[in-house]
């Protein structure tokens, strides 16, 4: 028996299907089953090319899904898909027959659940901080008073006006509004703009610069505050030049923002009350530093003065300084006029005793008085010199106390020209015043008596109108005019007495005057 069967196979009756057919079949019985389709699943792989599209990974402890988000939708994504963040993706299926695969097209993307934000939340916070975004040494003193307060909020809510309120009431300033976005696609890339706007700004421009930035926004969810979580916000917080304070949501809501900026405030509120100080209490601290400032400068010459006059007692009188050395003075001059008359006698005795020759008597004369002469002289000199040194002392004393009374006088009217100068201030701001104070009175005391002029009966007497006036009061009907037998008419300039004779007719409602050249209709 031939085991090679050399005859072709019989013709078999299935279709046979080209590659593309096949391909189209299958995108067509996907497409159509799966048409729209919600996933539950983590994000893995995330490719973000320059055409703009958006691939990424849905995958779970057994599977993996290819999916896209192109372009024109990826820019509408309220989330954008991280690695590692757990979403629910809404979309449809489709096939790429180019590779022989399926994947889904993603329209919608939502994170799993409040616990998905809160770790993906945590993930951004650790990495920004890594980088230093959230240290303490970045940031910045606020100021004390700033002169222009820069608002990045929502121009049409509450939280603008709650603190527009809480500024008028503490310390009215200058703020500019930067309207944005705050909750949904736009919020992020509106208040990254805003931030970046208003240091961008140049000082002495049309705008004012401001000095300091609140970002403001109430209260909401995690959903709705999560704009102001997102990385780019962040950024532009910490590189801002100007002080930052971050007012998003309540005090029990968190963002990263808060983070970032330079001090958090637990309410829009709050911030205004962190950006500007309360004006009376400057008032008060001002005056109170005002009141110190006389008592210290007071003081400054108070001191000195009985400084000064402690000293003088202790230095005692001038005088008393040279009193020991006149007594002394005295003494000797008292004593060397005896003596000098001695030594003369006891000289002359002895020359008397041995009589010398008329020559060496002339010579020992002279030489006598010569030594007179100089011990004279040596004594004046003797005496003037003991003098000397206290006169310059009491002069260097006198010349110090000299100098010390006129810095004190200098002082002292320094501070009472500035006193004066305050004073005369504070007169002129004091009649000013009262000068605008008495016109508000006059201007609002004229407008009353207009108002009197205008609403009192005398003025419509002068349009052409009379008050008739009865022994009882005004008579307001033709009836009582009937039966009143003297009334008075008041006019614009007087009144007259009326007596009516007879009855007039009773009045039938308001009665035109008859014209004279009416013809009866009778």
């Amino acid at each position: 028996m031939d085991l090679i069967d050399d005859d072709p196979q019989p013709g078999s009756n299935a279709h046979e299907f080209t590659v593309s057919q096949l391909s189209g079949a299958v995108k067509r019985s996907i497409e159509d089953q799966f048409g729209r389709v919600r996933v539950r699943a983590e994000v893995g792989r995330v490719s973000r090319p320059s055409s703009g599209h958006l691939y990424f990974d849905l995958k779970d402890d057994r599977a993996v899904l290819a999916a896209v988000t192109w372009k024109g939708q990826a820019a509408k994504l309220a989330q954008r898909p991280e690695e590692g963040m757990e979403v629910i993706a809404t979309g449809r299926l489709t096939t790429f027959p180019g590779q022989s695969k399926y994947q889904m097209i993603v329209n919608q993307i939502e994170p799993a659940g409040e616990g998905a934000l809160m770790a993906m939340l945590e993930k951004r916070r650790k990495a920004l901080a890594a980088e230093g975004l959230f240290d303490q040494d970045r940031k910045r003193a606020l100021p004390f008073l700033p002169r222009v307060i820069g608002v990045v909020t929502s121009p049409s809510g509450a939280v603008i006006r709650d603190i527009l309120h809480r500024l008028r009431e503490r310390f009215p300033t200058r703020v500019v509004i930067w309207p944005v976005v705050v909750q949904g696609d736009g919020c992020a890339p509106q208040v990254t703009a805003a931030i970046e706007g208003f240091n961008a700004m140049q000082p002495g421009g049309r705008i004012p610069r401001p000095d300091l930035i609140i970002v403001a926004r109430g209260g909401g969810s995690l959903e709705d505050l999560w704009g102001f979580n997102e990385e780019s916000v962040v950024r532009a917080a910490a590189a801002s030049q100007i002080p930052l304070i971050s007012a998003v949501g309540h005090e029990t809501d968190t963002t990263l923002i808060d983070f970032a900026s330079d001090r958090r405030a637990p309410t829009p509120t709050a911030a205004a009350e962190i950006a500007v100080p309360v004006r009376a209490d400057l008032s008060a601290r001002l005056a109170e530093t005002g009141i110190r400032m006389m008592r210290a400068n007071a003081q400054a010459i108070d001191r000195p003065r009985q400084r000064l006059r402690d000293l003088a007692r202790a230095m005692g009188r001038p005088a008393t300084l040279t009193d020991g050395a006149r007594q002394r003075l005295d003494l000797w001059g008292v004593r060397l006029e005896p003596a000098l008359r001695n030594l003369v006698r006891a000289r002359r005795q002895h020359l008397a005793s041995r009589p010398m020759p008329a020559a060496t008597l002339r010579q020992f004369t002279a030489t006598k008085r010569h030594d007179m002469d100089r011990l004279g002289t040596r004594l004046a000199s003797a005496r003037s010199r003991r003098l000397e040194r206290p006169r310059d002392r009491l002069t260097h004393l006198q010349e110090r106390l000299d100098s010390s009374m006129k810095r004190v006088e200098a002082t002292t009217r320094r501070a009472i020209a500035q006193q004066t100068d305050r004073l005369t201030d504070l007169r002129q701001r004091m009649d000013r015043a009262m000068q605008r104070r008495v016109k508000l009175r006059r201007e609002a005391l004229n407008q009353l008596d207009r108002m009197r002029l205008t609403l009192g009966y005398e003025e419509t007497l002068k349009r052409g109108y009379a008050v008739v006036h009865g022994p009882e009061g005004l008579l307001t009907s033709a009836q009582d005019a009937q039966t009143t037998a003297r009334f008075e008419v008041q006019f614009s300039d007087g009144r007259v007495v009326v007596h009516p004779e007879g009855k007039a007719a009773k009045p039938k409602g308001r009665s035109r005057p008859k014209d004279p050249q009416q013809k009866s209709l009778l």
